[in-house]
């Protein structure tokens, strides 16, 4: 755990006390703060004070006491309207931060120079975030991976030297750290998100581009019109910036095409890799997510047979686009993460010769705008509540079958898939749906999926045919 000890002897309102509002309280004590902590849940501060942390209502708190107000980040600081503790300090004139902040005002206290690559975007970010961490881990560099992707920041060891951070923030985040400035900043896409929160897209757009404008390195995508006007507004500003994009050829950057990763510089145009060779990184969007790791890991010292090396290793995010082995010459590929026809999209544009799992408890819209991708799938295999609806909607552009359970249409798909003749069939697990009829979230369905597939005579697991 990292000691904020920059906050030694501040009195700190911390409000928030999830998982990593408790890490921050302990992080902040460790360094010898004065906080009192709160919570609008009376459970949630009733197991903090049971675990010795200082509690007390801030409803009854004098906030021209404090030094800075500390908020969690799922705590809302202006939309839908500022929450009751940030109108508090704000009428009393202090600053309301959050973890990320005392993060990077510990770094530049104790090792400003270690590495610190931040992570950010509307899609692909986790992907991303886990890319880079195994592209320095698997060059044998001590990588500290955390933020948004589930371990909370100051959970990671005390900055270093020899360490580099891999961070993935979320807007959030971003916003209760106003002093971030990572030696690596990436902007992969913007798209509409979190507007309850934000209030606008353009107010959403700058608080993501706040990342790029303070980091020493911007990496950043250009695939749409937002990141583009961040990229064009990074270099009238005098920053150099690295453009990525997973839509074909740049004139300068970094980019995804014809199944490769490209660099342009100079009107020269070199291949870096062929994406052929990193099985969990199939589809165009991840060919941005390699394209930001390749260019974060040359800005940090990674040679290229190193950044290769990872990304032919890399396992991939569980329960996303992840390869789980092969019975045979058949794939078998977990996408439970895929709950709506967005992310299911991704999937489907991915492969060919597909035995598709689909299903579940449908989302608005089902699975009509998966229409352009139904010829490559071979035969779908329906379960849950929405499978009478999207038979109708497959109707008879795609062979199906009612298969009710996850197990009974993984031993359909494989039988099907196995006796098929196709050369690279592929058992993907895609719902397009919410888990909740069948399973408490889609980390239990992902899992029954692979435990269906681990079952199936002569599975071979993706580790062993890559090693």
């Amino acid at each position: 755990m990292i000691a904020a000890d920059t906050a030694k002897g501040k009195r700190i309102a911390l409000f928030g006390l999830g998982g990593s509002g408790l890490v921050t309280a302990r992080s902040l004590l460790a360094g010898g703060a004065d906080i009192v902590c709160f919570d609008d849940n009376p459970a949630s501060v009733e197991k903090a004070a049971s675990e010795g942390l200082p509690t007390g209502d801030l409803r009854k708190a004098d906030f021209s006491s404090i030094d800075e107000l500390v908020l969690a980040p799922g705590v809302p600081l202006t939309h839908p309207k500022p929450h009751w503790t940030v109108e508090l300090a704000t009428a009393a004139g202090k600053p309301v931060i959050g973890d990320m902040e005392l993060f990077c005002r510990e770094r530049q206290a104790k090792s400003p120079d270690c590495a610190f690559i931040a992570i950010t975007g509307t899609n692909g970010k986790s992907t991303t975030t886990a890319l880079i961490a195994h592209l320095f881990r698997s060059a044998d560099r001590d990588v500290q991976m955390g933020g948004n992707i589930g371990t909370a920041v100051l959970l990671l060891d005390e900055p270093a030297p020899d360490k580099v951070y891999v961070v993935e923030c979320s807007s959030y985040q971003i916003d209760l750290a106003p002093t971030l400035d990572p030696s690596v900043g990436i902007l992969l896409n913007l798209s509409p998100d979190h507007l309850d929160r934000h209030g606008t897209m353009e107010n959403y757009a700058a608080i993501k581009r706040r990342l790029v404008e303070n980091s020493a390195t911007a990496i950043v995508g250009v695939d749409d019109g937002h990141s583009l006007s961040a990229a064009d507004a990074l270099r009238a500003a005098g920053h150099t910036v690295t453009a990525i994009s997973s839509r074909g050829a740049l004139d300068d950057g970094i980019f995804f095409d014809d199944g490769c990763l490209w660099r342009a510089q100079s009107g020269s145009r070199e291949k870096l890799f062929d994406m052929s060779s990193a099985p969990a990184l199939r589809g165009s969007h991840n060919g941005q997510n390699a394209a930001a790791a390749w260019a974060a890991g040359e800005s940090c010292g990674l040679k290229p047979d190193e950044i290769r090396k990872g990304l032919e290793s890399f396992p991939g995010l569980i329960h996303r686009m992840e390869p789980l082995g092969k019975v045979g010459n058949v794939l078998f590929v977990n996408d439970s993460k895929g709950t709506n026809a967005d992310a299911a999209a991704k999937a489907l544009s991915s492969y060919r010769d597909i035995f598709w799992i689909a299903g579940g408890l449908a989302k608005e819209g089902g699975i009509e705008p998966l229409q352009p991708w139904f010829e490559r799938i071979a035969r779908a295999y329906l379960v849950g509540e929405a499978a009478p609806q999207f038979s109708a909607t497959l109707g008879a552009a795609v062979p199906y079958e009612i298969s009710g359970t996850i197990e009974q249409a993984v031993a359909s798909a494989a039988r099907d898939a196995a006796a098929s003749g196709l050369a690279e069939p592929v058992v993907l697990l895609s719902p397009a749906c919410a888990s909740f009829d069948q399973f408490p979230n889609f980390e239990v369905r992902g899992e029954a999926f692979r435990q269906a597939a681990k079952s199936l005579r002569g599975f071979i697991p993706m580790k062993e045919l890559t090693s």
